[in-house]
């Protein structure tokens, strides 16, 4: 999950169904009917969720949504942002002598995820403002690289999912107001160009197995509808370039409302950009103090090339394959978390609709069951020249730590523990810091527990993605605060986290349309903290495997939620 932003819209109908908008609960109502109540309100929302959300649903496992795309049309948003608020004040109803502790954790949980995306939809106005509202949701993946049923059958809803697109395209060139800032415009050109070229060409020949000559030719008249309509607003953003802006900062406020409202963080922004810029100096350290061993005498900027020189031989791709089995055994043999189930992760080339960062990892969700995950790696942009081209494609000691954390025990071991929650919103909500602080947070622990034998080049390779991420955390704050420009964004990937030129450029612009992409090291240090704290009083270092199947068992909630859990009290963010 390099992060895909799926801005998830609801819908009023789950609460009215479950009676909850229209029939408040009363005080006087039996303690034995109170859980079953709020059984239908939490199952109510997920299924809002599905209902309104039909991209999400289908990625989730629930397949009755196939071929179905959001309704993004203003009398759908508005009903989205209704049905958010609306409940958010029926789980504002029940008080804790009304549940169990496990429920008033979930009513805490579905407040939080409402909340969440309340901002996205109203306050950030992401449907009239960022293009990634709409392009990450539009991806096409779960039809075409999980065999969840026969080929057929998968064909009839990618074919059904293409007939939706010329709507939903109409919608977003209506809902999209302009000016747009400059990033914006290449992020949504890049997106839905990218899906003009996949459809005809990738999305075409993943179905050439299919001998139904009617449904090829469905396919054929529905492929070109659907280039037609994405290349129309890829060509239409590009038309935008003109007279493009560079007007995409949140402003302090409402950033600090992005943290407290998606995160439950409640830091002032000072404090908070201190802790960051701590982390990055930690790194710096950290860094100097492994060139003085791998690379003595040589600047750091040499030693970040020497150790990015020695690439995979076979490249990134087969280079990560052929590390995810040591990783897997190194966790088993150090104890430091539990693997269930048998389900392992495939590596395979993004996509070209899905490739504004290096790697991404796309999981079945919790109705699935048996198939694989596919971890992604991009090719660098073929327009840049050769020079960053070849920087782009990370050494073998970078990619061995983007591999932890998007597989073992990443990403991929996340979503393990996850699906199989006891808490049902864990199973279907993993929130962004969550998941990203928790893949970023195993890179350090791996290396704490002994991956790469003390070798100076892993060791590089771990900080090299830790410095990545303090610049996010630098960037998101400068950037949407209004005290960064996107270029000064890029100099500091380069001269502070000694990125190549080409990551730079990519990091500086994802900051722009992902303001949140400070997650990464939020949430990193969040779990710190919170292992520290679990740990100190049940054993230190030997507590560790304990710690992370605990963290795991919640699913996905803001990280300050999960800290009340395992060591009571108020749910707050601590550093």
């Amino acid at each position: 999950m390099a992060v895909r932003l799926a801005r998830l819209l609801l819908t009023a109908a789950a609460l009215a169904a479950a009676g909850c908008a229209s029939n408040p609960i009363e005080p006087a109502a039996s303690a034995q009917a109170l859980p079953s109540r709020w059984a239908s309100v939490s199952q109510g929302f997920i299924e809002g969720y599905f209902r309104h959300n039909p991209n999400f649903a289908v990625n989730q496992g629930r397949h009755e949504y196939d071929g179905r795309l959001p309704d993004w049309s203003a009398t759908g948003l508005a009903d989205s942002i209704a049905f958010l608020r609306e409940s958010i004040a029926t789980a504002e109803r029940f008080d804790s002598k009304m549940l169990t502790e496990e429920e008033w954790f979930e009513r805490a949980y579905l407040i939080a995820r409402a909340k969440g995306d309340l901002f996205w939809l109203t306050t950030a106005d992401q449907p009239h403002r960022n293009p990634a509202f709409y392009v990450d949701a539009m991806s096409p993946s779960v039809y075409v690289t999980r065999n969840y049923a026969p080929a057929e059958t998968r064909l009839r809803a990618y074919i059904a999912y293409l007939r939706a697109i010329p709507a939903a395209a109409r919608h977003i060139r209506v809902n999209l107001k302009t000016p747009l800032p400059l990033s914006f415009v290449e992020y949504g050109k890049a997106g839905f160009g990218g899906y003009a070229e996949y459809f005809p060409t990738d999305g075409k020949a993943a179905f050439a197995s299919v001998q139904d000559a009617k449904l090829q030719a469905e396919l054929d008249r529905a492929t070109r509808d659907a280039v037609t309509a994405t290349r129309g607003l890829a060509d239409w953003l590009e038309a935008q370039r003109a007279n493009a802006t560079q007007e995409f900062a949140l402003g302090a406020d409402r950033f600090a409302q992005m943290l407290r409202d998606t995160e439950m963080v409640d830091l002032p922004l000072d404090q908070l950009e201190a802790i960051g810029r701590a982390d990055l100096d930690r790194n710096q350290r950290a860094l100097r103090d492994a060139c003085d061993i791998y690379a003595a005498g040589a600047t750091i900027h040499a030693c970040m090339a020497k150790m990015n020189a020695d690439k995979p031989a076979r490249g990134a791709v087969q280079g990560a394959r052929d590390q995810l089995a040591g990783l897997k055994r190194f966790l088993q043999e150090k104890n430091l978390v539990s693997i269930p189930g048998t389900e392992e992760a495939r590596v395979e080339e993004a996509p070209p609709y899905n490739r504004q960062n290096f790697a991404y990892i796309d999981i079945p969700g919790p109705y699935e069951s048996g198939l694989p995950s596919t971890y992604y790696i991009a090719p660098p942009d073929p327009s840049w020249p050769k020079e960053i081209q070849d920087g782009f494609v990370p050494g073998k000691a970078d990619l061995l730590f983007t591999s932890v954390h998007e597989v073992w025990p990443g990403h991929f071991l996340n979503f393990l523990h996850a699906n199989r929650s006891r808490f049902t919103f864990g199973k279907v909500f993993v929130g962004y810091a969550y998941a990203e602080g928790w893949g970023h947070y195993t890179e350090e622990m791996m290396w704490e527990a002994g991956l790469g034998a003390g070798a100076p080049e892993i060791h590089i390779g771990q900080i090299s993605n830790a410095l990545l991420r303090d610049c996010r955390f630098l960037s998101a704050i400068g950037m949407h605060t209004g005290r960064m420009t996107m270029e000064q964004s890029r100099q500091l990937f380069l001269d502070q986290c000694y990125q190549d030129e080409g990551n730079a450029r990519q990091q500086a612009a994802r900051g722009t349309y992902d303001p949140a992409y400070l997650n990464y090291t939020m949430g990193k240090l969040m779990i710190r903290k919170l292992r520290e704290d679990w740990t100190g009083s049940r054993g230190g270092r030997s507590a560790w495997e304990d710690f992370h199947d605990r963290f795991l068992s919640y699913g996905g909630p803001p990280v300050p939620l999960v800290r009340a859990q395992m060591l009571g009290g108020e749910a707050k963010a601590v550093f």
